[in-house]
Formats: C-alpha cells, structure tokens, sequence
C-alpha cells in the first residue's frame, strides 16, 4: 500500500470533494484515491491461491468482484480526470450492476447450483419459492448492497470495518452451510461449495485490516467506488450463494440505515422542500450535528459489530 499511495500521488489520483459537503471534509481534498485497487488484488490473489478452483461458486464470486471493481474504477476515472465529483451517472451504475446481477443469477439457475428460494433465519421452515422472480431478488440485493456500501464509504474508516464484520457472520454462515452435519444440526440449506465463501470472506477480512492500517483517521488513502461497489457486490453475492440474504440485510444494517437516510431524505425534499436530515447519508447529519468526524466513525463500529452479533445469534434462534 505505501508503494501504491505513492504511485497514486505521482499519477496525482487525489480526492475530489463535494462543495457542497460538511466542511471539516475541505482538508481531504488531494488525498490519494482508488485503493480499491489494492483490495480487489489481494483479495483475488489471496483466494486463487487458497479456493478451490474447481467450484464454479468461488469463480462466480472472484467473476463478479472483479467486474464490479472495473465498473468503480471507471467510475473513479471519470471523476478524477474531470477534477469533480460526477462520474458514471446512477443509471450507468444500476445498468452496469444490473449485468452483473443477471450473469450471476443467470448462472446459479443455468447450473443448478441452488434453489431459488428466499430462506429466512429465525424461523424453521418459512421459505418463499420465486422462481424466475429470483432475477429481481438477485439485482435488489446486489445493487442494493453495493450502492449501500458504497454510500457509507463517507468517513476515514467508516466503511470498511463494518465491511468486515458482515463479511465475519458471512464466513461463519458459508462454513456452517458447507458442513453437511453442522447444517444439519442447525437446520440450515446444505449448499455444496459453501466453504470455498469463507475462504473468500476471511481474504476480505485480511484485506480490510491491512487497508484500515492506512485509511484510519486521518486516511492516507481513500478505497474510492473501485473498493465500495466491488465489496458491497461481493458481500451480496456470496449470501445469495449461500441463502443468507436476510443475513447479509441484518449483519449490513448500517449499510441500510445510510441508504434509507438517503431515500428519505430525497423523497422528503421533493415532496416538502424541506430536510428530515441535516445531510445524507447518515453520517453527515451526525457530522453537522455537532459530533467529531472519530466519533461518528468509532459510535457507526459499535453499531455495525451489535448488528454481527445479532446475525449470528441465528444460528441457534431457529
């Protein structure tokens, strides 16, 4: 990463800050950017190198990582070379988030790799069947997580530690549904392959520590959406993979608290002209509220690692 951030400074990939933003965020401008790139590398070296290459579940994952990761990175590009804030516009985004979420669909049901089946946790036997609906399952899920996570990416640190400890309940939950007797025993779908995800997972996990070394208050480095938009699809893409998407939904919850705030606050105003929130995403209400940027940060981890408690109290909730 240090070889990285110095390269990036070279080629001068520095942060564009929003004018209109809090404006303690002034001082972040020129901060090297799209260490995404450095997350994705590692994360798919990490996992070639210890997965099973014969599972079409973790090739469907690595697939999906990487084109998400080339849709932020083009992105990020587009907004540093235009020295603003504006990228791909939102419809190129769903557009290109909305392939991806097909071709892995399109895939799990082409090879018959699950059921398409929403289960939910909590509950012995309350399973929805969708059938060809579960193409609009898989695209919510993936472009919601993705543009979630990528709305969190806010704040020095804010993002990736919750990353992490979803990516954390992910890796128990594929270990347990690849362990037939396990799966048994805590009445989950046994799903062939699952383990190889927690392979995937415990890379991210490697990959978010060394990153936080370098993106903590104040960051060196930012991940950019080459990093938010690649790990938001890769979390949604492995829990569809293993019939944990209304985990993924509990362990993320701060990722869907910051999208709501967002829905709301958009709505609101259109509707009123006036504001629920201070600023959207939820982290720059609390900003402008009155609380240092580290606490926001810090108070948002203790959240995220509530919620991964509360996701793993499923396992035996049932």
């Amino acid at each position: 990463m240090p070889r990285f951030i110095k390269w990036v400074q070279s080629v001068e990939w520095r942060q564009v800050v929003r004018e209109d933003g809090p404006k303690t965020h002034l001082k972040k401008k020129g901060t090297p950017t799209m260490g995404g790139v450095v997350i994705v590398s590692v994360v798919c070296f990490v996992s070639i190198c210890l997965m099973r290459l014969d599972r079409w579940e973790s090739w469907i994952c690595i697939l999906s990582f990487i084109a998400a990761g080339a849709l932020g990175f083009w992105d990020d590009y587009l907004k540093l070379s235009k020295k603003n804030t504006k990228g791909l516009s939102s419809k190129a985004k769903m557009i290109g988030l909305l392939l991806i979420s097909i071709s892995v669909v399109a895939t799990i049901r082409n090879m018959e790799l699950l059921d398409s089946s929403v289960y939910f946790p909590f509950f012995k036997n309350l399973i929805i069947p969708l059938g060809v609906l579960f193409y609009v399952w898989g695209f919510l899920v993936i472009s919601g997580c993705a543009n979630a996570v990528n709305l969190t990416d806010g704040l020095d640190g804010l993002a990736i530690v919750p990353i992490m400890t979803t990516a954390g309940v992910l890796l128990v939950m594929a270990y347990v549904s690849g362990h037939r007797d396990l799966a048994e025993y805590l009445r989950f779908v046994h799903v062939t392959g699952a383990g190889e995800m927690a392979v995937i997972m415990g890379a991210v996990i490697g990959a978010g520590l060394g990153f936080l070394w370098f993106n903590s208050h104040p960051a060196q480095v930012f991940m950019g959406d080459v990093g938010s938009l690649s790990l938001g699809t890769l979390l949604a893409v492995c829990a569809l993979l293993i019939h944990q998407e209304i985990i993924l939904l509990v362990a993320g919850f701060l990722f869907v608290l910051e999208a709501v705030s967002v829905i709301v606050q958009v709505g609101f105003y259109k509707k009123t002209k006036k504001r629920v929130f201070l600023m959207a995403p939820l982290h720059h209400h609390f900003e402008l509220s009155g609380w240092p940027e580290p606490k926001v940060i810090v108070r948002f981890w203790i959240l995220s690692i509530i919620f991964a408690v509360v996701a793993l109290a499923s396992l035996k909730l049932r």
